[in-house]
């Protein structure tokens, strides 16, 4: 298990407690043109991905993406991989 919590000791009875962040930052830029005047917007859509267990931070990741940018990558992990579970047959249902 990762340690993602650290105590520091500061002296006289202080302590400074640091956690590590996960965020995950998606930067966008609009333009509109005025005539011949672009005119832009800086989008900035950011997560923190600490609260969720480290085996859904790809769909979450994939879900944003999608979401925001209308693309994403799947790898092997097998949450991705979108494979219903193994049908049983009726003889199998105890199993």
């Amino acid at each position: 298990m990762k340690k993602k919590q650290q105590e520091i000791l500061l002296g006289y009875g202080t302590h400074l407690n640091v956690q590590t962040a996960q965020l995950v930052t998606l930067l966008d830029t609009l333009t509109v043109m005025d005539g011949n005047t672009p005119m832009e917007l800086n989008v900035k859509i950011e997560a923190d991905f600490s609260s969720l267990p480290e085996k859904y931070h790809e769909i979450f990741f994939n879900v944003m993406s999608s979401r925001y940018y209308g693309k994403t990558s799947f790898s092997n992990n097998p949450f991705s991989e979108c494979v219903p579970p193994p049908r049983k047959r009726w003889w199998q249902i105890w199993k």
